[in-house]
């Protein structure tokens, strides 16, 4: 699949579900409103759609939310496309999750064929991870992440930059995630949704500055590391790991932007910061032929926009009012 700025779209991020055991503050109001069950797309026509996009291209299949793990019965979703990656024609299959489940799911996760996973943790002191989670509890996060390593997956974290919040914490999460084997990725917190009293201009750390701080006691090194996403790496010399940022604000990585996004309605997404969106549910049940579902894929693939249009502005409303939780990012 060929976008009309000619860059091959194969990389498909499927939020299986808007609700999440946590209400992070930059990612959800704390008085959500979730979608009715009867609109979720089932986890049998979740698997056709993956299929349909597997057999249309898509190499990387990374699984969000809300909370992945949370959904019912997602076991068989990822236990149903596990064949792919037996036979090569999926070259990877993962997940982004808060880590709350992650001691119920990880070696069954592993046997799936998932072989790496990402963690969104943003501190390691409880009470600023009570507070920006608001539900969250640290200890159940941090005993799902060895539970993780214990089933052999590899470990990124992402953590997103708050100013006042974290920011303190840099050079202690890099140190963490290296005593760990743990690598690391810092995101830019991005304008999506109504997060009711929080200010998302007081929260905006940019990191060109998060990395003039990390240089002054870390040996950064470039390194053209990449996994399919939009993160730029740099390897620390004196850990091993490395540090990946995500710079939607700063610097975009619309250029080399190879994703599209689906709700769990169905709905996809060709940019992140776009509302411009295909509805993929009606022709999935329009016909047990995928005939009409590759059809609209091909139509949405080619009027991808060239790139995004986020600001952070105290004034101005958010750039897409949709919640991160709504495409995961």
């Amino acid at each position: 699949m060929i976008d009309p700025f000619g860059r091959m779209v194969d990389y498909l991020r499927i939020s299986v579900t808007d609700r999440c055991d946590f209400r992070c503050v930059y990612c959800m109001s704390e008085d959500m409103s979730f979608l009715p069950k009867k609109e979720l797309l089932t986890i049998e026509e979740l698997e056709r759609v993956s299929g349909a996009f597997i057999n249309l291209g898509v190499k990387k299949l990374r699984f969000t939310g809300g909370e992945p793990l949370v959904r019912k019965n997602i076991m068989k979703l990822f236990n149903g496309l596990t064949p792919y990656l037996e036979s090569g024609q999926l070259r990877e299959m993962t997940l982004t999750t808060n880590g709350s489940q992650l001691e119920k799911y990880s070696q069954q996760l592993a046997d799936a064929g998932m072989r790496r996973i990402n963690v969104s943790l943003d501190t390691l002191n409880k009470d600023k991870f009570a507070a920006i989670t608001r539900w969250g509890k640290l200890d159940q996060v941090l005993e799902g992440l060895q539970a993780a390593k214990k089933a052999g997956l590899k470990i990124k974290i992402n953590t997103v930059a708050l100013r006042g919040v974290n920011d303190d914490e840099l050079h202690t999460l890099v140190s963490w995630c290296g005593d760990e084997g743990f690598d690391i990725t810092f995101i830019e917190v991005m304008p999506m949704g109504d997060i009711g009293n929080e200010n998302r201009v007081d929260q905006y750390l940019p990191l060109t500055e998060v990395r003039t701080i990390l240089g002054e006691h870390w040996t950064l090194n470039e390194s053209d590391h990449k996994t399919g996403g939009p993160a730029r790496y740099v390897e620390v010399k004196e850990t091993g790991g490395k540090i990946g940022f995500i710079t939607p604000m700063t610097h975009n990585f619309c250029e080399s932007c190879n994703r599209v996004r689906m709700t769990c309605t169905g709905t996809l997404y060709l940019c992140l910061g776009q509302d411009d969106a295909m509805d993929l549910r009606a022709p999935l049940r329009s016909s047990d032929d995928n005939g009409p579902l590759e059809q609209a894929i091909f139509k949405a693939i080619a009027r991808k926009p060239k790139g995004h249009d986020f600001i952070i502005d105290r004034e101005a409303a958010p750039s897409v009012a949709r919640h991160m939780s709504v495409t995961g990012g």
